[in-house]
């Protein structure tokens, strides 16, 4: 597994990073999925404290141990669950993050965060006060360093402005381009680094039959593509690249991408992580390739403000 620089920072991280949400919280298959991807040579694992109320924190951290010094650990904060645990507000606030992560630190068993994220925001959010107290965990040694996950670009432009963030996870894949449109060039040229997420876009560019699709896909479609759309596009797909699985050229689409550091998978199963490693392992796409799944696909932009 390659691994590459995140920002301006001496965070290494694989090509292919967890995203812990799916574990589910049955430890003893959760922890087999970890093991797997730690045996693929992943060492990037993506939690949050929103996931199962800190269950998905615990078992991270637990897992996680006694490779704590090999592996990079990054979790989110900015979502606060209500006390009957029915719902969450958004709290991006100073006194709220730097009560949040010693939380966090408790429930994953470390003494320092490597990558702590803003799980959201908004441009009315007060933004410079979300950074003091990043920079103040920072100083304090409770985070090695800071980012957010977010797709509005507005906010994304005004953090990269304001702070030393080092990355921004986003939604980025072959059916959802919006990113190449506003802020992937921005933010290589920043050195700041993107997660991708949902680079599988809901499975379908899986090796997943059309009928095996949610009823949902099969009426609506995905983003801006219609049902109809959607299935010549795989049609297509499949035919221009029948040597390769779709996971493949899925994967390879967005580690193109020179601003892209990780491509940040779930996973239930060993199974669906020896795929996904599988997939970051496959030949890079040619330019030819790129260009040509680019003409295929849809580019569009985002609403500035949505």
């Amino acid at each position: 597994m390659l691994n590459r620089i995140v920002g301006q920072s001496n965070l290494l991280v694989s090509e292919i990073g967890l995203g812990c949400m799916s574990l589910g919280t049955e430890e003893k298959m959760a922890k087999r999925v970890i093991e797997a991807a730690l045996e693929e040579g992943i060492n990037y694992f993506d939690t949050a404290d929103l996931y199962d109320f800190g269950v998905n924190e615990r078992i991270v951290g637990n897992t996680l141990k006694n490779v704590r010094e090999q592996v990079v650990i990054a979790t989110k904060v900015g979502n606060r669950w209500n006390e009957s645990g029915t719902s969450w507000n958004w709290d991006p606030s100073k006194h709220y993050i730097k009560e949040a992560v010693k939380r966090s630190l408790a429930r994953l068993g470390t003494e320092y965060i490597d990558l702590y994220q803003l799980h959201g925001g908004t441009i009315h959010d007060n933004i410079d006060e979300t950074i003091e107290a990043f920079e103040e965990l920072k100083s304090e040694g409770y985070i090695r360093y800071y980012g957010i996950s977010s797709i509005r670009p507005n906010v994304i432009r005004e953090f990269v402005k304001k702070s030393n963030m080092i990355s921004v996870m986003m939604q980025y894949s072959l059916l959802d381009r919006r990113p190449e449109e506003t802020v992937l060039s921005f933010l290589k040229e920043e050195e700041v680094s993107v997660f991708c997420r949902g680079s599988l876009a809901k499975g379908i560019l899986s090796e997943k039959k059309w009928d095996d699709f949610s009823s949902s896909i099969k009426e609506k479609g995905y983003l801006d593509y219609s049902a109809s759309e959607l299935n010549d596009l795989l049609s297509s797909l499949r035919n221009k690249f029948d040597s390769r699985h779709l996971t493949e050229v899925a994967t390879q689409y967005c580690l193109a991408n020179p601003a892209v550091a990780s491509v940040v998978t779930g996973a239930s199963t060993p199974e669906q992580i020896r795929k996904n490693v599988l997939a970051a392992k496959s030949p890079a796409l040619s330019n030819e390739e790129l260009e040509l799944l680019k003409q295929l696909s849809k580019a569009s932009t985002y609403q500035e403000h949505r």
